[in-house]
């Protein structure tokens, strides 16, 4: 069969067997939305989480001031996108992923230094072809 032939990537590939919209994601808390405070560092397209990279970079609770060091979840959301958004601009060669680097105190019950983390920054297609960007650990996709 012949390129020209295919009429739909279902006749190359065959019919969908599964899939997970990034809404049905966002919904079920495997990504966290933050586009609102995310417009506000600079971005112009839609910003989520993932639900690791929130409870590593961003979860922040009463019981972790009381026993670390005061914050919170505003001021580390903000620090996680500040640097992204600042690694974009500064970014030397194109991609659609991009690896960055911020401090934050771990929630770790006793740690009150801030310490270095690594963050994966990745854009791709949203549910409708639109660009969006998540962001999460190296080790995840």
């Amino acid at each position: 069969m012949k390129n020209s032939e295919y009429k739909s990537l279902e006749d190359v590939f065959g019919p969908v067997v599964a899939s997970y919209s990034r809404a049905q994601a966002i919904e079920d808390g495997v990504l966290i939305d933050v586009t609102a405070m995310a417009r506000e560092a600079g971005f112009k397209w839609p910003v989520a989480l993932t639900h690791t990279a929130w409870c590593d970079c961003v979860a922040w609770t009463e019981r972790d001031n009381r026993f670390q060091v005061h914050q919170d979840e505003s001021g580390r959301l903000w620090d996680v996108l500040f640097m992204a958004f600042y690694a974009i601009r500064t970014a030397t060669a194109p991609g659609d992923r991009l690896l960055f680097s911020l401090y934050r105190v771990p929630k770790d019950g006793h740690s009150t230094e801030a310490g270095e983390v690594s963050l994966k920054l990745m854009v791709g297609p949203g549910d409708a072809g639109e660009p969006v960007v998540t962001i999460m650990l190296p080790n995840e996709d």
